[in-house]
């Protein structure tokens, strides 16, 4: 090796160890002021007085329970319980048509709607019920409103008048009268 190609190392050599050195006097300068917080904070924590630690609360024993699923009924087993409603609507006969299709005031709650006024059309009286959505529906005898297949029977100039299929029971229906009275405040 050339004499200029020691040089060189040398000098990389002795930059390296500056830089080193540098770097080391710069941390302590550094760490000098910063330590002496920390060292202040930590005997201030360390001079305090010592608090008892709370016991763990106390756990309850729970008592066992043994399940005994021998005299229920298996839920993975489909039971036929239109069979059973056929047989217990027949004592009395009522019972809602099923296969009807539903009308569209039978969304609807009975309480929501709200009879606003009648309309004579080709001599016969029509209803005007009005939904809690503010839409107007025209009705006559024989339609379905109300969420307990109520069909009506009978509409007069102040209120319509219907007939309920109420539940009375697992399986059981009875009828119940009701009606939709005219509103006072319209709008």
């Amino acid at each position: 090796m050339n004499r200029l190609g020691q040089t060189n190392i040398l000098n990389m050599k002795s930059t390296r160890y500056l830089v080193m050195l540098g770097a080391a006097v710069l941390m302590s300068a550094c760490t000098s002021g910063e330590m002496a917080d920390l060292e202040d904070y930590v005997n201030q924590i360390k001079a305090r007085e010592k608090s008892a630690i709370e016991p763990l609360p106390e756990i309850k024993t729970v008592e066992t329970f043994v399940f005994d699923p021998s005299d229920l009924r298996n839920p993975f087993v489909p039971t036929d319980i239109n069979e059973e409603t056929d047989e217990v609507a027949v004592q009395n006969g009522v019972r809602p048509d099923s296969v009807r299709p539903r009308e569209e005031l039978e969304s609807y709650s009975l309480d929501t709607l709200r009879m606003v006024g009648t309309v004579t059309m080709s001599s016969s009286l029509w209803g005007l019920i009005q939904a809690n959505d503010g839409t107007i529906h025209r009705v006559r005898n024989g339609n379905y409103i109300g969420q307990n297949h109520g069909k009506i029977v009978r509409i007069l100039e102040n209120q319509i008048e219907l007939l309920e299929i109420i539940p009375d029971g697992p399986g059981s229906w009875r009828e119940r009268q009701a009606s939709v009275k005219l509103s006072e405040k319209n709008g």
